[in-house]
């Protein structure tokens, strides 16, 4: 399993997320229904880089169905809506 850091995202004009990036990696852009099915099975993680503080990125089920988040805390730099566009 790898572990990928995320530093932009890809949305959509709602502001949902459609992709995962990493300019230069070889797996950027990874698309949302892949990178669910990668969390899913335990075959790759993905995670935002705050400072020296790794926050990741989870499935999370809502009533339009499965989508990607990070873990709720104090500062919105590592939300996935909040990373630049790629």
């Amino acid at each position: 399993m790898a572990r990928r850091e995320v530093t932009r995202t890809r949305k959509n004009t709602d502001g949902d997320i459609l992709a995962l990036c990493n300019p230069g990696k070889f797996w950027s852009p990874r698309q949302k229904s892949s990178a669910i099915r990668d969390i899913e099975n335990g075959r790759h993680s993905y995670y935002v880089s705050e400072g020296f503080r790794e926050v990741d990125i989870h499935v999370a089920n809502g009533p339009g169905g499965k989508y990607l988040r990070t873990d709720p805390d104090a500062t919105t730099s590592n939300n996935l809506d909040d990373l630049p566009d790629c």
